[in-house]
């Protein structure tokens, strides 16, 4: 047999076995999520840990990068989030009490009255939390307590502790503090990568 048909031999036995030595592979990956943290408020507190535990729920690898404002949600004491509603100018507000008709509309306030009215934050804050427990939906600290104990891992930029003048101490325990050189890699090789 000479080299030409040798090597079409093997070309025809590589199409034959390839493909399904791909999906074999495919199949027996486990996939990844990488979500970037870096709001520091409680409506933009829910996002990362619903996904990051229904993703490690799923079997799923999954890192949480928590950088800037972000830090915010791994405090030991985070009972003091507050909602911005100037920050979320087209955030409808429905009242989480009053009969149906009251509570079924959306609360489109513009920005001068947000902005203009002392205290205005305090009651957006008080009635996401109100609606919150009207709905039976878990407390931030529960949902990160869940992703914790489903394997989530929480990494902290360090850079961010240091720029903000925190300490280790003020936040809860296993988190792995690092640079975003060591996070890059984590992001590149995600299935899936978010920034929230």
């Amino acid at each position: 047999m000479d080299t030409a048909e040798l090597d079409e031999l093997i070309n025809k036995r590589l199409d034959e076995l390839l493909p399904k030595k791909l999906q074999e592979l495919q199949e027996s990956k486990t996939p990844s999520m990488s979500i970037i943290a870096t709001k520091g408020t409680l409506d933009w507190a829910y996002p990362p840990f619903i996904l990051a535990s229904t993703a490690a729920a799923l079997g799923w690898d999954v890192t949480i990068f928590f950088t800037f404002y972000g830090l915010q949600l791994l405090k030991k004491d985070i009972s003091d989030l507050k909602v911005s509603p100037l920050g979320n100018p087209g955030m409808p507000m429905k009242m989480p009490f009053g009969p149906d008709w009251f509570r079924g509309i959306n609360w489109n306030i513009p920005n001068i009255i947000q902005a203009g009215i002392p205290g205005f934050e305090t009651v957006a804050t008080k009635l996401m939390q109100q609606t919150i427990k009207n709905n039976g939906v878990a407390s931030i600290e529960e949902l990160r307590e869940l992703s914790q104990e489903a394997g989530v891992k929480f990494s902290v930029c360090q850079m961010t502790v240091e720029l903000f003048g925190f300490s280790h101490d003020d936040f809860i325990n296993d988190l792995d503090y690092v640079g975003a050189a060591s996070f890059l890699p984590v992001a590149q090789q995600s299935d899936v990568c978010l920034y929230v």
